[in-house]
């Protein structure tokens, strides 16, 4: 039983009390809770919050797990420690793996090897066999494990593939994760095949002004699509650090942070992407990110006067809703929770709790850290910065 005391919800706008017994949300509001642990008598762990943020936990709608095949460059452990650290308890995982997840015996394997951690891994598959994009998957059978298919990391150049894929998602109800590559050119093609067919269609990574405005435009028609950004993506420009798609100009960055303002993007995805340092050298395009996506959302929102309500929105209740699970803070949710700080801070690789230290923020001022993980009931996740008690 943990007592959360005077946490700040600030999209609530209010200081709260809350008490988490049995991995869920028990009893909010001090009166209350004071009742209740007289009634019951037991013990409980104080968790003082005062001066800090309480939030939802965050869900990742684009994370690469980097297992099977590549666990040189990041172990299940480190995906779930690095993933509690940044206050993440649920992922999307791409299907970019060693052997690729196209197959239901790939799938099963990383359900059964992620289910020893706090982590709670929703696994994609693949749209096309071995991300060749000729072959479509079994998309019925792989169904029996997932409803979300992407071959990010690779463009699906075939139309006809991308047409028959999208048919298929319009009629088995899945939805297809698009890795546009390039992007605008790819993300207007692809639109053009949704509006003549239909199906779901999410865009990956989005990084441009055009892309944004040509799939705003695809919603307002009716078309079943939606977005994503990353951390990188609206927190710098101009950089040559090689990812995929790659950071743009100050012009498409701050059209993204309008974007958000406007309510047009749907979800905040890390693209964690964890490489070694020799694969970096190699060209290798990816970022870690899962550690400080929040220091780094959060610095782009207050300097941009974004509220937390938005934040809590793309980084929570709506990539929850992608993987059907709900997130809040009443009694009865699941307690999954985050607390948070909002002071200035510096992104710190060295301190990363994964090998990879793939970042070209080093030194760059963040504002915020998370404090405090809990994953059903139970706190996996403590910087000792909280002043916390038995009773």
């Amino acid at each position: 039983m943990i007592w959360i005391q005077e946490a700040n919800i600030p999209y609530l706008n209010k200081v709260e009390d809350l008490l988490v017994e049995e991995g869920k949300i028990k009893c909010v509001g001090r009166e209350k809770i004071q009742t209740y642990i007289l009634e019951k008598k037991a013990e409980y762990r104080i968790v003082k919050a005062e001066g800090l943020y309480l939030l939802p936990s965050f869900v990742d709608s684009h994370f690469h797990l980097r297992n099977p095949g590549f666990e040189y460059k990041q172990t299940y452990e480190e995906a779930s420690r690095a993933c509690m650290k940044g206050g993440y308890t649920d992922v999307v995982a791409m299907a970019n793996t060693k052997p690729v997840v196209d197959s239901c015996e790939v799938l099963k394997e990383i359900a059964e090897k992620s289910s020893a951690y706090p982590l709670d891994v929703y696994q994609v598959g693949s749209v096309t066999k071995g991300l060749g994009g000729r072959e479509l998957v079994d998309f019925e059978e792989l169904m029996k494990y997932t409803n979300i298919f992407s071959d990010d990391g690779k463009n699906i150049d075939d139309e006809e593939v991308m047409r028959q894929a999208l048919i298929a998602s319009k009629e088995l109800g899945f939805l297809i994760m698009d890795h546009s590559e390039p992007e605008t050119e790819m993300v207007i093609r692809n639109l053009k095949i949704l509006e003549e067919v239909g199906g779901n269609l999410h865009f990956c990574h989005v990084s441009r002004k055009a892309s944004v405005e040509a799939i705003v435009k695809a919603k307002e028609k009716g078309l079943n699509a939606t977005l994503e950004v990353t951390p990188h993506h609206i927190f710098s420009h101009s950089l040559s650090y090689r990812v995929n798609p790659p950071i743009a100009t100050a012009e498409d960055m701050e059209f993204l942070v309008e974007a958000i303002k406007r309510g047009y993007i749907d979800y905040i995805g890390t693209d964690h992407a964890p490489h070694t340092c020799e694969d970096k050298k190699k060209g290798a395009p990816g970022i870690i990110n899962i550690e400080n996506a929040y220091a780094m959302v959060r610095k782009i929102f207050y300097d941009n006067n974004v509220s937390w309500k938005e934040m809590v929105e793309l980084m929570a209740f709506r990539p929850a809703a992608l993987v059907n699970k709900k997130r809040g803070l009443d009694e009865g949710d699941v307690a999954d929770l985050v607390l948070l700080s909002d002071k200035e801070s510096v992104i710190d690789p060295q301190g990363f709790v994964t090998r990879s230290k793939n970042t070209p923020y080093e030194g760059r001022e963040v504002r915020g850290a998370v404090e405090m993980t809990i994953v059903k009931g139970e706190i996996v996740y403590d910087n000792e910065r909280i002043a916390t008690k038995s009773n």
